[in-house]
Parts: structure tokens; C-alpha cells; sequence
């Protein structure tokens, strides 16, 4: 994948981390999904499409809810990564697919629920909020999640950004400060604003699942080769001996929720 306005328009490819990923990116805390559920998210009988899925995260940690899910990314490798760790873990509840977001090729008014979290931000939010729109049926819900380490609140997190930098200067991954809403352009004539929630969270990691989780991001497993990669993951090993486990994260999950405008008739 190739975008202008993310690092400096490098190409980059999850599937290239999907070992990783699928070891290292099951992070989002309990309390999230608990959330979630209260928020409507996740009912019994509900079809829920996930867009850019990965290794099917969210459907693998809400698989107990009683809906069920449809994973979709654009990268095979990662799909792949998913289905296994499904079939590992005994759950039956996903389906899966390869395709974009902007052309899902579902049909019309199919899924009850549509979810992305922290993709989508990579998709052409127009287009991909067009095809959200079609398929989801009248007063369906749009979960829109984003999860983020707060660099300007801890040190460790300012000093992990700055080696990254140091392997891949173009990464604009950095830098991320307190998210602020404002209503969307995508969303105009297709939804209205359900529900915001934002909240800050201290994540746990031993060093060995913060560095994987580190390898696994477009700054580095998605871009640098093998080669820079293990250079990368030597010398953040080094700097990460120095901390005690568990290592104590600030973070900041935002979720948004839509309903789309879509009547019945």
C-alpha cells in the first residue's frame, strides 16, 4: 500500500508482519470490548462486517457475543494469519475474506453492524463510507475505534518513537496528542453521530510482547526489509533490558459510533 499523506507516500504492507501481528496485536484491553457491548456493539444475532480486520481481533475477542462476523482485509497473508488463529481457538463465528474496503462486494442492506478499528484512516474515507453505507441496513451501526501510545505523556513511549525514527525518518506514525472530534465529511447525508467515547488507558506488556508489538507497526516490520528489521529489533531489545517488566504503556482509545440515515422502503 501506497498513500501520500502517510510517510512521506513509502510503500508499506502489514502482510509483511503477519507473524508478528498475529502473536503481538491483541492489545486492546477488556475494558474496550465491555464498552463496546454497552454501546450496542456485539448483540446476539447481529452480522457484523469488520473492515481491515488484520488477524481478526476484535471478531476473536467479541466471538462469545453471539454475532456474528465477517473479517475482510486486503492482504491474503493476513486473512490467512486470522483464519488460523480461529481455527486454533475453536471459533466458528467468522467468516473471512479478502477485499478493500471501498468494494466489499457484499450486497445491499446485509450487515447490521460494520466495524473499523485503526484502519480507517487508510482508506479512501468517501469511498470506503459509501460501500459502509450501502451495506449496512436502515439505522445500522458504524464503529469507528482508534487506539494510540501518548508520546508527550511517557517517556518510554517518546523514547520507542525516536529509534523508529532513527531506521525510517519518513514515518509520520509519531507525535500523536489527545484526540479532538469534529463531525466528518465522509459522514454527511449518511450518518448521524450515535455515541464518542474517549478514554486514557495504562497498557501491560512484558518487553518481549511491547517490542513484537513495535515490529509489527508500518514503521517497521511494514516497511524496513528483514535486514533493518533485525537491526531495528536488536538494538530496541538493548534499550528495553533496562525497564522492568511489566512495562506500564499510556495509551488513548476513541471510539465513534454512527447510525446510518438509511430508511426503510
Amino acid at each position: 500500500m501506497k498513500l501520500s499523506f502517510i510517510d512521506n507516500g513509502n510503500e508499506f504492507d502489514f502482510g509483511k508482519t503477519s507473524d508478528y501481528y498475529s502473536r503481538f496485536r491483541d492489545i486492546y484491553p477488556e475494558s474496550m470490548y465491555k464498552k463496546l457491548i454497552s454501546f450496542g456493539i456485539g448483540k446476539r444475532g447481529q452480522r457484523i462486517l469488520d473492515l481491515g480486520s488484520g488477524t481478526a481481533v476484535l471478531p476473536i475477542n467479541l466471538s462469545d457475543t453471539g454475532a456474528k462476523f465477517t473479517a475482510t482485509d486486503i492482504s491474503e497473508n493476513q486473512i490467512a494469519f486470522g483464519k488460523k488463529l480461529c481455527e486454533k481457538k475453536g471459533i466458528d463465528c467468522v467468516d473471512f475474506r479478502v477485499c478493500s474496503a471501498e468494494d466489499t462486494g457484499f450486497r445491499d442492506d446485509c450487515f447490521d453492524v460494520v466495524t473499523a478499528v485503526q484502519c480507517f484512516h487508510y482508506f479512501d474515507e468517501e469511498k470506503a463510507s459509501a460501500e459502509i453505507f450501502r451495506v449496512l441496513r436502515p439505522n445500522g451501526l458504524f464503529c469507528k475505534i482508534f487506539m494510540d501510545w501518548l508520546p508527550y505523556e511517557d517517556d518510554k513511549i517518546a523514547e520507542m518513537e525516536s529509534l523508529v525514527l532513527k531506521y525510517n525518518p519518513d514515518w509520520s506514525g509519531k507525535g500523536f496528542r489527545s484526540f479532538r472530534y469534529s463531525f466528518p465529511s465522509w459522514a454527511e447525508g449518511r450518518f448521524e453521530i450515535e455515541t464518542i467515547h474517549s478514554y486514557n488507558v495504562n497498557l501491560t506488556f512484558t518487553r518481549e510482547a511491547w517490542l513484537g508489538r513495535i515490529i509489527s507497526c508500518r514503521g517497521v516490520g511494514a516497511r524496513l526489509s528483514k535486514e533493518m528489521t533485525e537491526r531495528f529489533e536488536n538494538e530496541y531489545r538493548t534499550i528495553l533490558s533496562k525497564y522492568d517488566e511489566p512495562l506500564s504503556l499510556k495509551h488513548q482509545i476513541h471510539i465513534e459510533i454512527y447510525r446510518s440515515t438509511k430508511s426503510h422502503g
